[in-house]
């Protein structure tokens, strides 16, 4: 039986070696989710601006939340959360879909040839098409409001490679889970419904008592909408020590996601 490699060095190489294959597999995704429909792509914009509208009338009228207690300012309640929703749709996106990217590929499993490492990479693609679409949105809205965004916002790829490794080693992990879990799907709708209520998303972190400030320090969410929005609105350079610690923990998270799955990848035809 062959041996597939859990290097570090591989996940990279892999990626490299397959890149045409993942992006056509990114095309696929993308273009298929919408065929069919009357508006077709335009769904992937339509969708975040409706969301934003609905929970910033939620929050800021409905319970008057504000994250500047100087400010009464509506549109900047709405960047605010929007930079923090394009960090937590991202992640949910392709975590809630993890489970069930084997499952839904198995005509590929049993062709020794196809690369089954690269699908995480091409579910990672189709959610980073469908989050630069709604940074777009953002940079469009802050600059009709604002004016011209600040020049942290060129930082911004450099915030977000510590969640990419982060989802990757969860994408990798639950797909293989899923194929010998198949109740794992439901866990992890439950979870990511609750990490969106625990993560500073609606409201800024210093609005959580003391005494439950430890549930953010856990949170892997955290650093990246902290970071995010220091970058998009506040116009702060992040903190280097809080991303250094993020980027070598998301790193070991995302090396132990690919070996699991390198090291279980040989019962996938078995179980299927």
């Amino acid at each position: 039986m062959r041996n597939f490699s859990i290097s570090p060095r591989e996940m990279a190489a892999s990626l490299w070696r397959n890149r045409t294959l993942v992006k056509a597999l990114v095309q696929r995704e993308v273009v298929g989710r919408y065929r069919g429909s009357l508006m077709g792509i335009l769904w992937s914009l339509f969708n975040p601006i409706f969301m934003l509208i609905v929970y910033t009338f939620v929050f800021s009228v409905v319970f008057k939340a504000r994250w500047n207690v100087g400010s009464d300012s509506k549109t900047e309640f709405a960047l605010v959360l929007f930079a923090g929703l394009i960090v937590f749709n991202m992640f949910a996106e392709c975590v809630n879909r993890a489970p069930g990217l084997i499952l839904g590929n198995a005509n590929y499993v049993k062709k020794v040839v196809f690369p089954l490492e690269i699908l995480p990479w091409a579910a990672l693609g189709s959610t980073l098409f469908h989050g630069t679409v709604s940074l777009l949105v953002w940079l469009v809205a802050y600059a009709i409001f604002f004016g011209m965004p600040q020049i942290t916002v060129l930082l911004f790829p450099l915030v977000i490679i510590p969640l990419l490794l982060f989802i990757m080693g969860l994408t990798w992990g639950l797909a293989s889970l899923g194929v010998y879990l198949r109740d794992i799907s439901q866990f992890v709708g439950i979870v990511t419904t609750v990490l969106m209520f625990l993560s500073p998303v609606f409201y800024p972190a210093s609005a959580l008592p003391k005494e439950y400030g430890y549930l953010l320090s856990l949170n892997p969410l955290t650093p990246a909408i902290e970071q995010v929005r220091e970058v998009l609105f506040w116009g702060r350079v992040p903190d280097l020590k809080v991303m250094c610690v993020y980027l070598l923990s998301a790193g070991i998270v995302a090396w132990l996601g690919f070996a699991w799955f390198q090291k279980t990848r040989k019962g996938f035809a078995d179980v299927l």
